[in-house]
């Protein structure tokens, strides 16, 4: 059909006139000169330090030419004036120091601007200083982004008088430069759209008081602030342990530790073959297991025999691996991320657990180099029969089965992705976020994950884009990424979506770092909010022993905080909130950094502690102290240690743990009928006893694991599944849809119930489910359930639903603009309008090329 007619000509020229306006100059400026009227060279078009004086290193090769920020993070730009521009990072890093000072010249107006950026440290600044008595009366520091802003001054008060202009960068490490450009004089006081105002950013809060570091690990143990009821005890510590990265437990509660020795760097690349695609490519060569057991990490089994908290069975199940950051247990093997694979190893069980077999690589393309503190990691089992896990943003990897050729590779970074045990399937499950290190689900099956930098709380939706650290929206399939190849410019990469306008933000409604200045800059100034930016590890309370009000309560490692933050989340609209509650446990140790916490058979929780008295990631492989590590055990009332073995409990009694308070034994006795059913060893009475559960037990969560249970095990045909999207409980109709739309393809009659529950359904959390599954619907079946969606204006201020929405309705609007065009009178949601414009202007902009 034609798509270039008048409306979209219209809409891109709209589109075009609303660009140019926001690109308006805020107000007309005046370049200083010297006292014999010179121009002066403050903005640095003579492409030298002319008028500038450097001292130290920090503005070595200064000025910089050109935007050289955005090749090298698609998130920002370096926003500079005219051509040079004065840039920290971009020849020297963040580590040297120095000053670059300009000649003094007089004030002849009485406002003045300039543009600031980089570290938002109080030594990483601008100064400007009167020339006669060298007092500095005015300062601004950056904010934790490359992209320049102005800063406005007031020197009406000082007209007549000399002053210079000071950079200052005392910084090292990150965020440590500067970044400035263009002081101009104004006779008016200029009004810019985005100023930064440095008395805002000037602020800083109190320095933390955390009285201990380097403690042995009883005198750590000893130092833990709990809860009163609550005791900590030293599971395992060095030398027995050290640097434990990963762990997860198996069905009989041991403890499976990875050690991190590789890390920061892969100690060999993987070699390259050519191999006839006749062999099976998930076995690995002789060559890829010299590269996969080149490495220096281990993993190690755990068991507390006694009862006392302590382990008292140690045993070595795999040395000399290469980079391990993810660990998970299920289907009689290892699961194991270690960049570039995701790998599973067999397992010989019994007190000694040991290889059956060697590695079988599932998937490579996990990329080893980039940032290797963001790579695949925090693996759990999901609801629904997937295996879950977390990826980072400055990790940018190209995801296949071993021989997968590059097109028909999937992009990753910063999402949640999964992976299906039985079908051997794999899919970015959510997109967006920072460097995500924890992830867990609650008794409803909702997924959340905190981040690090950037808001931490997040509540992740199949199918949702999220706000991203750095970086550009990617496509998260292979049919979106095709359909988006057209409108890409040339020399884009070719995974980029350019139709994610707009992106989710926290869910969160708060953060854990205090001030004005930059999660960076709060840095051990963060106490009294939570403290600090840096998250590893999230577990929602479901253990069944502690007291009800921790039930559901989430608790999050925060780095820099030395503390297990608390939150829980509220619902709100079509999904949550995430408030703050008192901090769980604080270890009162500058060197403590748990990375994940797992609740156990008991309802005990396990932590592990990296311990080091270095926070940050960095390349440097003497940065790292290797002597240590720590495994904590926090226990309720003296709670026993009880000795389990799901897989051995018969069928029955694993159906009827889906009734169990302790989410450990719900969860391993759900995965293991499911390795049952996939090994066909499940008995007929499964699927009627958990029916029975599903239709006569009262409580939602039993419910739910029931439909979960007959899920997995293949027990949830159509009919069921429709039968439950007219249930009374919205939790029931949800999943219902989520299981509807797996494959990708919805039966007519199911599309046909889709389009019912958009037209009647009161409840939002339905509509959210509804929305992820129309991405999971072929694009020409989406429209009947998407126009009663849009038309509901009570959905417009959700925090999801807009964009959910536009999430699913974009590939329909580009494929067919008139029933877009239709949709601008019919959508009452005004961001979808805004949005419907913007992209038939995209598919006019395409038409005229």
């Amino acid at each position: 059909m034609p798509i270039a007619g008048r409306p979209l000509f219209r809409a891109a020229t709209l589109l075009a006139a609303c660009l140019a306006a926001a690109t308006l100059p805020a107000a007309e400026s005046i370049r200083p000169t010297d006292s014999s009227g010179r121009p002066l060279n403050l903005d640095f078009e003579t492409g030298d330090l002319r008028d500038w004086k450097a001292q130290g290193d920090a503005f070595l090769g200064q000025p910089i030419r050109g935007d050289t920020v955005k090749p090298r993070r698609g998130d920002m730009e370096s926003g500079h004036q005219g051509e040079y521009w004065i840039g920290g990072f971009e020849k020297v890093g963040d580590d040297p120091q120095g000053t670059l000072t300009s000649v003094a010249f007089p004030v002849t107006q009485p406002w003045a601007s300039f543009l600031v950026a980089g570290g938002a440290h109080a030594n990483t600044r601008v100064e400007l200083v009167r020339a006669d008595t060298d007092e500095v009366f005015f300062r601004s520091t950056g904010y934790e982004h490359e992209t320049l802003r102005p800063v406005v001054v007031d020197l009406r008060e000082l007209q007549g008088r000399s002053i210079f202009i000071r950079l200052v960068d005392r910084q090292s490490g990150h965020w440590g430069h500067l970044n400035f450009d263009d002081f101009r004089f104004h006779a008016a006081r200029p009004r810019f759209a985005n100023a930064l105002d440095p008395r805002q950013i000037a602020e800083e809060p109190p320095a933390d008081i955390v009285p201990f570091a380097g403690l042995s690990p009883e005198e750590a143990v000893r130092a833990i602030s709990l809860p009163e009821g609550f005791q900590a005890h030293l599971f395992a510590g060095e030398p027995d342990i050290r640097q434990p990265i990963a762990f997860c437990l198996d069905d009989r509660g041991r403890v499976w530790v990875a050690e991190g020795h590789s890390y920061p760097r892969r100690r060999s690349h993987p070699p390259r073959e050519d191999r006839p695609p006749t062999d099976d490519l998930s076995q690995p060569t002789e060559a890829q297991l010299k590269d996969i057991f080149g490495g220096l990490d281990r993993i190690l089994v755990f068991e507390d025999t006694n009862g006392d908290h302590r382990f008292d069975r140690r045993t070595v199940f795999l040395e000399n691996l290469n980079l391990v950051s993810g660990l998970e247990i299920g289907f009689g093997a290892l699961w194991i991320g270690a960049a570039p694979y995701l790998m599973v190893v067999p397992i010989a069980d019994g007190d000694a657990p040991r290889p059956a077999g060697p590695p079988r690589i599932l998937l490579d393309g996990w990329d080893y180099v980039a940032d290797t503190h963001e790579t695949l990691n925090t693996f759990t089992w999901g609801p629904d029969g997937w295996l879950y896990g977390c990826h980072g943003v400055f990790c940018p990897s190209h995801v296949g089965k071993p021989g997968t050729p590059a097109e028909r590779r999937q992009r990753v970074d910063c999402a949640v992705w999964r992976y299906h045990p039985v079908r051997h399937d794999f899919e970015v499950f959510a997109e967006g976020t920072s460097n995500p290190w924890g992830i867990d689900f609650d008794e409803d099956g909702q997924l959340f994950l905190e981040a690090c930098v950037i808001p931490h709380f997040w509540h992740i939706i199949q199918g949702a884009r999220y706000q991203r650290q750095g970086g550009q929206h990617y496509s998260i399939t292979l049919e979106e990424k095709e359909r988006c190849l057209p409108h890409l410019p040339r020399n884009a990469p070719r995974h980029l979506n350019p139709f994610i306008y707009q992106d989710i933000q926290s869910h969160g409604d708060h953060v854990h770092w205090a001030g004005s200045r930059g999660p960076h800059a709060a840095n051990a100034r963060s106490d009294a909010v939570g403290g600090g930016h840096a998250h590893a590890g999230l577990m929602v309370y479901l253990g069944g022993t502690w007291p009800d009000k921790y039930r559901h309560q989430i608790l999050i490692g925060n780095i820099h905080g030395q503390r297990l933050n608390t939150d829980f989340a509220e619902r709100q609209g079509s999904g949550y909130v995430g408030r703050h509650a008192p901090d769980f446990l604080n270890f009162n140790d500058t060197w403590s950094q748990t990375l994940n916490q797992l609740y156990d058979q008991d309802g005990s929780m396990y932590i592990i502690d990296w311990y080091d008295r270095n926070q940050c990631h960095h390349n440097r492989e003497d940065g790292h102290d290797r002597s240590n590590g720590r495994i904590y055990k926090v226990v309720y009332n003296n709670q026993p240690v009880s000795r389990v073995d799901f897989a051995r409990l018969s069928d029955l009694e694993l159906v009827a743990n889906m009734a169990e308070l302790r989410e450990f034994a719900v969860r391993h006795s759900r995965r293991v009928l499911q390795e049952r059913a996939a090994r066909g060893d499940l008995s007929p009475a499964v699927h009627p006893a958990l029916l029975d559960q599903l239709r006569s037990r009262p409580e939602r969560r039993v419910r739910l694991r029931a439909l979960w249970a007959l899920h997995v095990t293949d027990g949830a045909p159509e009919p069921l599944l429709l039968a439950l999207l007219r249930d009374a409980d919205e939790y029931l109709r949800a999943w219902a849809i989520q299981f509807l739309a797996e494959h990708r393809r919805p039966s007519p009659t199911a599309l046909a119930e889709f389009a019912r529950l958009a037209r009647e359904d009161a409840s939002p959390f339905v509509r959210l489910y509804l929305a992820a599954a129309l991405q999971r619907t072929p694009v020409p079946q989406r429209h009947p359930i998407l126009e009663p969606l849009i038309a509901r204006a009570e959905d417009a201020t959700d925090h999801n639903l807009p964009l959910m929405y536009w999430f699913a309705m974009e590939p329909v609007v580009g494929a067919n603009p008139n029933l877009g065009l239709a949709w601008l009178s019919h959508a009452r949601i005004p961001l979808l309008r805004q949005f419907i414009t913007r992209r038939l202007a995209s598919e006019a902009l395409l038409a005229t090329h």
